[in-house]
């Protein structure tokens, strides 16, 4: 039997990323990785390319964190974060991507927990998405489950 680190969770994540450019999904996916900590379970990938796949697979529950595209067409992230903060009480953790820091104050706005700078830092992805998924598990917060 192997020997566990101390607060290593081996607990898979759910990660949906949200984007109209398959280009910007697998952007995000690679920057991340399969797992962007040692302390941060393996993550499941979930892509969505519209935003009513965006709402139904939130809504249809076991979802930790959502990556959402502010540039994505016709349904912007920035709207999506503000509707799911606003209709789903046990919401997923909210990251937006943006391409331009001056739409930070439009991230605050829409509620999200997080930004990512597009293109996505390999550097800084992974870091922020397992800071994200700590403090979603911290809040006591589960996937949303319907």
């Amino acid at each position: 039997m192997g020997t566990r680190l101390p607060g290593v969770s081996d607990a898979p994540a759910t990660v949906l990323v949200y984007s109209s450019r398959p280009e910007v999904r697998e952007a995000v996916r690679t920057a991340v990785g399969r797992r962007p900590a040692p302390d941060v379970g393996p993550l499941t990938w979930v892509e969505c390319a519209t935003g009513e796949d965006v709402v139904d697979t939130v809504d249809g529950g076991g979802v930790d964190l959502c990556i959402l595209d502010g540039e994505a067409q016709p349904t912007g992230g920035l709207a999506l974060s503000r509707q799911i903060t606003v209709e789903v009480a046990d919401r997923p953790a909210l990251c937006v991507l943006i391409a331009r820091q001056p739409d930070r104050w439009l991230a605050h706005w829409s509620q999200a927990d997080a930004t990512l700078a597009f293109p996505v830092d390999p550097l800084t992805a992974p870091q922020v998405v397992a800071d994200l998924l700590r403090a979603h598990a911290a809040r006591g917060r589960r996937p949303v489950s319907r």
